[in-house]
């Protein structure tokens, strides 16, 4: 769903750019609370397994594909202002190294991809871990149906601004029909793969999964025929090593972004279909970087499809976990070393 140059008007995007630096820095903030020593190294993997899996379109119906936004995934994962950072790293990379989403429109993508997203998906995952019994069941219901709503709802806000700044006079109830339908789709593969990637990182270290915390029920003894609770353990002195988790995120995202990536859906996506059925790309405008070395997601002189797709994948991945991590470790420095504040202590995870 990434919006090209040309689609929503100067002022509309303009405004959007300021809610996006508005929702960045309020993500800088908010970050230097959720990153600990355990969400810290993995905030930028998570930001580089979005970016890969990004590249891996899928078919939804005839001729229209969709691929992961993410904002759930990051959400849950590393939690909601690192989750909205990690998102925005990726369409930053996206649209300055490989012409994919607008410059200018960089500050609606944030907010619909980003922020909405984001936002929406774990407002309603908090909600549903809550009323749902504590275990690893309900993480995994909460994040299914958290992802499925996200993508719609990103859909509809896009369809929002559209109608403000659209450049284009097109029916906006039907675009919205036709946005929150496809996306719908869309939505079911969002939450399929949001879903095995959590439930994967929680099957061997729940505790690194931040929606997940503290969900665990205390442990029961029955003394004298009346089940109290058991003491609690001690806390470990230092949390496990997150070097295997973060090896095998890397490993997963190389892979997915250098060679899976190359049987991805060619079809365009979502957004593309109904912009081009409606006639809103019409006056989209050529890309800044469209002589990028990068540009959609391959590699400039290199004419073997295969190869040119994979070393681009495989770049994008390293330059996003690079600039990631890069900025997780200076916000995680930053609380760290200027605002002193002391770790808090998080019960382990389902």
């Amino acid at each position: 769903m990434h919006v090209p140059d040309g689609f929503i008007n100067a002022p509309v995007s303009a405004a959007a750019g300021l809610v996006a630096a508005g929702a960045v820095a309020a993500g800088l903030k908010g970050a230097r609370k959720e990153l600990d020593e355990r969400t810290a190294p993995l905030a930028g993997l998570v930001a580089a397994f979005v970016f890969a899996v990004q590249m891996l379109n899928f078919p939804v119906a005839a001729g229209t594909s969709g691929h992961l936004l993410g904002g759930a995934l990051a959400a849950i994962l590393v939690g909601p202002w690192t989750g909205m950072l990690c998102i925005a790293v990726v369409l930053l990379m996206q649209g300055v190294l490989f012409a994919d989403g607008g410059l200018t429109a960089l500050g609606v993508n944030i907010t619909v991809m980003g922020g909405v997203t984001v936002l929406v998906s774990y407002a309603l995952f908090r909600g549903l871990v809550k009323a749902l019994p504590r275990g690893r069941r309900s993480v995994t219901i909460a994040s299914f149906v958290a992802a499925l709503v996200s993508v719609p709802a990103s859909a509809a806000a896009f369809t929002l601004i559209y109608a403000v700044g659209g450049t284009t006079d097109v029916p906006v109830g039907k675009v919205l029909a036709a946005m929150v339908g496809v996306h719908v789709l869309i939505g079911v593969g969002e939450a399929l793969i949001t879903t095995a990637t959590v439930g994967a990182v929680i099957a061997v270290r729940p505790d690194l999964v931040y929606g997940a915390r503290g969900l665990t029920a205390p442990l029961k003894l029955r003394v004298g025929g009346e089940l109290v609770d058991a003491a609690p353990t001690a806390a470990p002195a230092a949390p496990p090593s997150t070097r295997k988790v973060w090896a095998a995120g890397v490993a997963a995202a190389l892979v997915l972004a250098g060679f899976v990536s190359f049987y991805a859906s060619a079809s365009p996506d979502g957004l593309e279909r109904v912009a081009a059925d409606y006639g809103i790309d019409r006056t989209v405008e050529e890309h800044a970087t469209a002589d990028s070395p990068l540009a959609d997601y391959g590699v400039k002189d290199i004419t073997d499809a295969r190869l040119s797709g994979g070393l681009a994948g495989t770049i994008g991945v390293g330059a996003t976990l690079a600039l990631g991590t890069g900025v997780f470790w200076a916000t995680r420095r930053r609380r760290t070393t200027g605002e002193a504040v002391p770790e808090p202590r998080v019960k382990e995870s389902v």
